[in-house]
């Protein structure tokens, strides 16, 4: 027996030997710090049982309303905005100067008439930054343009001493409606320079909406740097749009503007920023939003909901204790809807301060129910957070297909820095986007406090594993 013994030991020993150089021990996996599902869930009851995002909203577009860049009313929504940001557990906070134009609507009005009919007037809207009339009627002959094409292929003799009436509207085929409103802005919202200089006297522009009323809804006009003319431009809601065509398919229409519109100069707005520093380091995770709104509107969706989300995110941070490892920061973002000047200042001076951000998020689509997260970034990042998608599957949360940053973070893309973009339903965003209608009563709590849960575990991931 003792004789078997030594053979097979030997033999034993050497497999067993053997085998360890072949088939080496693996390094257990560590084990996650976070039990992620039930982060997530305790993000959303806290969100859901004490946020103050819905309530926060009601005091910024009821008890301040309309805040335009260049007015009282932004300014105004500047001091709210410090305040609700350190009452959120913020511990800087401050403001960034942002240079920004005074552009002034003054009185509007538009009518028209055909041959044989008396002057009707028309409900209007000047495009911001739009120059006017100087308080003169202007009168002229109105010319139908129904496609982007036939714009372009206007000719000079076709325009002069005309006002051009863009006509069509946004593709409701296209089933994304952010898709099929840049599509038709594009084009329409370079059209003044483009008529302008052949010698038109004015633009009517069709609104850029997906509802069937006749409120008109705002934008912004581009001039061409090169472009002298500057002619006045104006919307008109979707019913006297129709009506309108409607009538030039059969006979001469004329209309009468009178705008007192003009641009005064430029003067000092205010980014807003808050932040909680890093307790890891001072890398930086940026939560956008706009904080201005049209002059003629509260902004509930555009964008008073993605201010209350990312005020929500840095008070469900300090509300459950969690130790950030980067530092989070709000940026509030001056004159979104005339000019943009803000989030270019806010990438200029991280630019000059060489800060290191490392992701930045941003919302501006309402306050809709949250569908998932635009990704533009390196096809790594976006694979890293395709792996969390059944974290956000609970939440309603499906879509990381899209790769677009087309909001106030986008100009940070030139510092090489992640961006990522809720993406909510929006069927019905275009039906109150920049016009009166975008009040606070359009807003649901349970899809405002939704989207703001969902970004918040968004901002969690990005901090505990980038």
């Amino acid at each position: 027996m003792k004789k078997i013994l030594l053979i097979i030991l030997p033999l034993f020993l050497s497999g067993f030997l053997f085998s360890q150089k072949k088939y080496p021990a693996q390094k257990p996996k560590p084990i996650p710090k976070f039990n992620y599902q039930e982060e997530f869930k305790k993000i959303s009851d806290e969100i859901f049982l004490h946020g103050m995002a819905y309530d926060n909203l009601g005091e910024l577009t009821k008890g301040i309303g309309a805040r335009f860049s260049a007015t009282p009313g932004y300014a105004k929504a500047t001091e709210w905005a410090e305040k609700k940001l350190k009452e959120a557990g913020a511990e800087n906070v401050w403001k960034q100067e942002v240079k920004v134009p005074v552009w002034v609507r003054g009185k509007e009005s538009l009518q028209i008439k055909t041959s044989s009919g008396d002057w009707k007037n028309v409900r209007m809207l000047s495009f911001g930054n739009s120059e006017g009339t100087k308080g003169k009627d202007l009168v002229a002959d109105i010319l139908l343009v129904n496609t982007a094409q036939e714009l372009v292929n206007l000719t000079t003799a076709q325009v002069k001493d005309k006002i051009i009436f863009v006509n069509y509207m946004i593709d409701p085929t296209i089933i994304n409606t952010t898709d099929s409103y840049l599509i038709a802005a594009k084009s329409k919202l370079l059209s003044a320079s483009v008529i302008g200089k052949k010698g038109a006297k004015a633009l009517i522009i069709r609104s850029l909406t997906t509802a069937s009323d006749d409120i008109p809804h705002a934008k912004m006009i581009y001039y061409e740097p090169d472009d002298k003319a500057r002619i006045p431009a104006l919307t008109i809601g979707v019913r006297s749009a129709d009506e309108l065509e409607k009538l030039l398919k059969t006979q001469t229409v004329k209309a009468k503007i009178n705008m007192t519109a003009e641009l005064r100069g430029e003067t000092i707005n205010h980014n807003i920023i808050g932040e909680i520093p890093g307790k890891k380091d001072s890398k930086i995770i940026l939560i956008g939003a706009q904080l201005d709104s049209w002059d003629f509107a509260e902004g509930a969706h555009d964008d008073g909901a993605g201010v209350a989300q990312c005020i929500e995110i840095l008070r469900t941070f300090k509300a459950l204790g969690y130790d950030n490892n980067h530092t989070l920061r709000v940026v509030l973002y001056a004159n979104s809807e005339n000019g943009g000047q803000g989030r270019d200042m806010y990438e200029a001076q991280a630019k000059k301060k060489d800060e290191k951000h490392i992701f930045a998020l941003g919302t501006d689509a309402g306050g809709y129910s949250p569908r998932g997260f635009s990704l533009d970034m390196s096809p790594q990042r976006r694979k890293l957070i395709f792996e969390w998608k059944n974290y956000f599957l609970p939440y309603g949360v499906y879509d990381f297909g899209q790769t677009d940053a087309i909001q106030d973070i986008a100009p940070l893309k030139k510092l090489s820095i992640p961006l990522a973009e809720l993406v909510v339903d929006t069927q019905r965003y275009f039906d109150y986007h920049h016009s009166e209608k975008d009040t606070f009563d359009k807003v649901s709590k349970r899809e405002l406090l939704l989207g703001a849960v969902v970004m918040t575990q968004m901002i969690f991931m990005i901090d505990k594993n980038w």
